[in-house]
């Protein structure tokens, strides 16, 4: 039942990192918008608001991951941690089929380019490309909170390997889930932060570029 739920953990903790991203990539949700309405007013704006909008973005993903290692550490240790990653990377065979469509769609839009064929053709294929462009990151992002829970789990696996080897005790207190959840949460901040802030310049400069 423990193993069954450490991966239930991770299956959830990567469909909502998955839901995140695709809030933060696709063109039918605010944060893109926000990005192309800040490039009305010039590049420096343009640049403030899409760093803004990138440090955001790691805001839940973070928080997603840290919640799935100290559940799953809780339940089976190390173990626990490794079956939370399967569970993870359960569905991205399913992201990286759909991602090949990116490429696919981008193509068919540089032959529609090359063969001069009408506006109309260009904006359809271009919209299959946007569509393309965010799977490609949802697969990015369960690849990258898979990567951290391994992380934790391999280099458990060394510290119990050095402590059977010479049969020493070494305090390695990072595998500690709570530790763990903690670095990652407070490597976090910063970015959480400087988002906030460069928004809100971002939004300022904007007005005042609207205002002159």
């Amino acid at each position: 039942m423990a193993r069954a739920v450490a991966g239930l953990v991770g299956l959830i903790s990567g469909e909502i990192i998955g839901i995140s991203t695709e809030y933060f990539t696709a063109h039918s949700y605010s944060p893109v918008r926000d990005v192309v309405k800040a490039c009305e007013t010039g590049a420096a704006t343009n640049i403030i608001y899409g760093l803004a909008l990138g440090n955001l973005s790691t805001i839940l993903p973070i928080i997603m991951i840290a919640i799935s290692a100290f559940v799953s550490y809780s339940l089976l240790g190390l173990f626990g941690v490794s079956i939370a990653a399967i569970g993870m990377l359960g569905t991205l065979p399913i992201g990286l089929t759909i991602d090949v469509y990116g490429p696919v769609s981008d193509n068919a839009g540089g032959i529609a380019e090359m063969c001069e064929l009408g506006e109309e053709t260009r904006t359809r294929t271009d919209v299959l490309d946007a569509a393309g462009n965010t799977t490609a990151a949802i697969g990015k992002g369960f690849a990258i909170g898979s990567a951290g829970l391994c992380a934790l789990a391999m280099f458990g696996a060394v510290i119990t390997r050095i402590q059977g080897g010479d049969k020493t005790n070494i305090d390695i207190t990072v595998i500690n889930p709570l530790v763990f959840a903690g670095l990652l949460i407070g490597a976090m901040l910063p970015y959480a932060f400087s988002a906030m802030c460069m928004k809100s310049v971002g939004k300022a400069a904007a007005d005042m570029v609207v205002e002159v």
